[in-house]
């Protein structure tokens, strides 16, 4: 006679694979409702105008050049800048800002990923100023289930020109040394506090020619700290490149063979046309996949290769293509993995895709958008990159604005 214990887990097995068919079941990017709840007819038509000037090409090449020229005349730029590019992909000019956003997602029980954006700093002061206020990220986010991830860039902490040098393996100047030493000390402290604090961390990827520099010192980082239960320090893969399916993969042997957990963010890239500029300039093979399918393909079959060593890897899919997030439910779900596993997160970016984030959030999976934030003139660069990129993803802005051309008509139906 089976026990009333085994009976009574063998129910809760059974609740909880329901429970999962039913959530990858009622998943759907196509819940208008879900995805724009919460957001004022104000919101709607800010977004509408905003992607509408950025499905424009033209002023997406140009547009930088006249704000650089516009702020070096002085010209009152930063209001317009503020009250819409800016209000629609950031949290605020601190953190203290974010807090309202913060607050908003959670109660669509969407977390956050505090950002400071503050990137491409050339001197020590500001990348004492920018550890510092990385650090203080941590400090905000820890115990605040609403802020499960921190994330920053080595650039805002160390020179590009010396990353460079330290990923082709360069003789360094006495100088350099200690210029590299002090790199080491920053991220040491930031990934110590980190996981003093059990806070995630991202450290985000960024340009092949210092990526090499920046794996090694986050390899190193996962090694210390991702032990035993804790998975404090996540590296980011970015698929668009043709190499890094197989460095996943030989990340996932080396973080076996040394006994650490393998943080990984998975992400297409941010680089893409000064990959290729750079490439074609100085004559080397281009890093990048030769066309969109081959970037989709290794990116899916990083998803496949993470669900399949789920015991030594956790996983952020930070991704704004539907079919990737639906595959990642699809495979949670021929596991049987819960929804809410803590080991399996998506991401996208705030602004974004809320129709994807949104409507996995309602399905029950774990939804963390990036919350950026700092000084107006300072986000600069992040805001421009997020305008370019956008142009650059097939498609991208039509769907937005169908999206929010469809809530306007909904809304204005329902009234």
């Amino acid at each position: 006679m089976l026990s009333h214990s085994f009976l009574s887990l063998f129910r809760q097995k059974l609740e909880m694979e329901a429970e999962i068919k039913t959530s990858v079941n009622k998943l759907s990017f196509d819940n208008i409702e879900v995805a724009f709840d919460g957001k004022s007819d104000q919101d709607i038509t800010r977004a509408y105008w905003l992607f509408s000037a950025i499905n424009s090409n033209l002023l997406v090449r140009v547009g930088p050049q006249i704000l650089k020229l516009a702020l070096a005349l002085r010209l009152p730029v930063l209001g317009i800048v503020k009250a819409t590019i800016f209000r629609q992909f950031c949290g605020g000019e601190n953190i203290k800002d974010c807090m309202a956003t913060i607050t908003k997602l959670s109660n669509f029980k969407l977390g956050s990923v505090l950002d400071y954006s503050v990137e491409g700093e050339e001197n020590e002061d500001g990348f004492e100023h920018t550890c510092t206020e990385i650090c203080d990220t941590i400090k905000r986010s820890k115990g605040d289930s609403a802020i499960p991830f921190c994330v920053f860039k080595m650039t805002g902490i160390a020179r590009f020109g010396l990353l460079e040098k330290m990923s082709v393996n360069s003789t360094l100047t006495d100088q350099e040394h200690k210029e590299a030493e002090k790199i080491k000390s920053r991220l040491l402290q930031i990934c110590s506090l980190a996981h003093e604090c059990k806070v995630r961390v991202f450290i985000d990827a960024e340009e092949s020619w210092i990526q090499n520099a920046i794996d090694i010192m986050t390899d190193e980082m996962m090694e210390q700290f991702n032990k035993g239960d804790d998975t404090i320090v996540f590296n980011t893969i970015q698929l668009y490149r043709h190499d890094r399916l197989q460095f996943l993969k030989s990340s996932y042997q080396k973080s076996v063979e040394k006994n650490y957990k393998l943080g990984l963010k998975l992400v297409r890239g941010a680089y893409m046309e000064k990959e290729r500029e750079r490439a074609s300039k100085n004559g080397y093979p281009s890093p990048i996949q030769p066309d969109q399918n081959s970037t989709n393909k290794d990116y899916d079959d990083a998803l496949a290769f993470c669900m399949d060593h789920l015991d030594s890897i956790e996983l952020c899919a930070g991704t704004h293509n539907e079919k990737s997030c639906y595959l990642l439910a699809q495979l949670m779900d021929a596991k049987n993995i819960s929804t809410n596993d803590d080991r399996i997160w998506f991401s996208q970016l705030l602004g974004m895709s809320d129709h994807i984030s949104y409507n996995l959030a309602y399905a029950g999976y774990n939804v963390a958008k990036y919350v950026p934030y700092g000084p107006v003139t300072t986000v600069l660069p992040y805001l421009i990159r997020r305008a370019q990129e956008n142009t650059s993803i097939s498609g991208q802005m039509g769907r937005e604005l169908k999206m929010i051309l469809s809530e306007k008509k909904r809304r204005k139906k329902t009234s």
